[in-house]
Order: structure tokens, then sequence, then C-alpha cells
């Protein structure tokens, strides 16, 4: 599945629609973005339950304050609407793999849970 790119139309939807994204904040600018975009096309050709999804920092700057994106690469991952993943810097691609499996493997409930106890602790 080829990646997505996103925008102010389209980026809430795709997190809200979708059980799981994993997000590059990326700029044309960036080497380490662009040798780093090879990883993460064969990934999601890998992965077609997963949406991959490209957020140029250039562009589309909104979003990328919104997120506090302070250096990129990015790599956010997104489940049931939560981040449960934000880390600057490219991945190897079996870390990168790595990285997928843990993410599809994290029990949500577990993680709703520490929320709220969060939450509730003030």
């Amino acid at each position: 599945m080829p990646t997505l790119p996103l925008d102010a139309d389209n980026f809430q939807s795709t997190i809200t629609n979708n059980a799981t994204v994993i997000v590059d904040f990326w700029a044309p600018w960036c080497a380490p973005c662009r040798n780093f975009a090879p990883t993460f096309e064969a990934a999601a050709e890998k992965k077609p339950g997963i949406v991959f999804a490209k957020v140029n920092t250039e562009e589309q700057q909104e979003i990328a304050a919104a997120f506090n994106i302070r250096s990129i690469p990015t790599l956010m991952i997104f489940r049931d609407q939560i981040v449960i993943y934000s880390e600057s810097g490219a991945l190897t691609p079996a870390a990168f793999d790595q990285l997928i499996e843990q993410a599809m493997t994290l029990d949500m409930d577990q993680v709703r849970l520490e929320i709220a106890n969060n939450g509730a602790a003030g």
C-alpha cells in the first residue's frame, strides 16, 4: 500500500478512521528524511493493514506545530487515536520492523487504563 500524504484536510479523519497510523514527519531538504524514505515505503508495502502516512513539515507547518515537531525525521504511531510512540531520528529497516511489531502487540486496554490512572492522579 502506498504512503498517504497528510494535510490539514485529511489528517484528523485519517487518524480517527484507522486503527493504526504511522506518521513520518519529514521535509524535502532533510537528508536523513530522504535516507529513511525507502525504509518507510518498504514497510508500507509489507504491512497493508497499517496506514503509513507522511507529513511534509514545510508545507504543513500547522500540523508540525500542533505535535511540537522540533527535529525531523520524527515518527509518530497512533493506535486507536492515541499516540503510543513519538521519536525523532531515522531507523534502520530492522529497527523499524521491530518497532512496528512492538506497537502492534501493545495492549491498548492497558494503555487506556494507564492514561485514565495518570489523569486521575492529576
